[in-house]
């Protein structure tokens, strides 16, 4: 027989059935396992995503089984492979469709820095455009590497304050990409 490990309670008052803690956990717990990606894949990145969501690696495990293809019902965007110049305000776009609260994952080293392709049409990293929360790195990134910048974004997520998004840094950083 297999032994069963309890988790630890979160933190707050407890009691005989009840755990007492604050509406930022709970919120934040319900978010991190609800994400609700749109994947943005242009190149090679894409096919590894693929590969994240199939049997063998199943991204549905963490929260994230329904992907969206519409912005405006999503809340992680992923943008996997190579953005031309000309893709960027689009991209920006289909960022700015989305509601608050939004998060984003550049996926590979050509969403990240331009990839090898250092040249006049490639955009040297979506962060020029638009504010990344994580970076996967790769060319192209294993699965295993995808599943880890959407585990990094469920910690991001379940320990954001629910006023961040209110926050003075937060608005600059929005302000410094021309977005009110």
């Amino acid at each position: 027989m297999s032994e069963i490990k309890m988790t630890e309670a979160p933190l707050g008052i407890e009691g005989p059935g009840f755990v007492a803690t604050s509406l930022d956990k709970v919120i934040g717990l319900a978010r991190s396992n609800s994400i609700w990606p749109l994947p943005f894949a242009t190149s090679c990145c894409g096919i590894e995503f693929m590969a994240t969501m199939g049997a063998n690696y199943d991204l549905a495990r963490f929260g994230s089984e329904r992907l969206s293809f519409s912005p405006r019902q999503a809340d992680l965007l992923m943008v996997m492979g190579t953005i031309a110049k000309k893709m960027g305000p689009v991209l920006r776009q289909v960022y700015l469709q989305m509601a608050e609260p939004r998060w984003v994952i550049a996926v590979g080293a050509c969403a990240s820095s331009g990839g090898i392709f250092d040249t006049y049409s490639v955009l040297q990293g979506i962060d020029r455009v638009i504010p990344v929360d994580v970076y996967v790195p790769g060319c192209p990134p294993r699965p295993e590497q995808i599943i880890d910048g959407v585990m990094r974004i469920q910690d991001l997520v379940k320990n954001e304050s629910l006023r961040r998004r209110n926050s003075t840094e937060y608005k600059q950083l929005l302000a410094g990409y021309g977005i009110q």
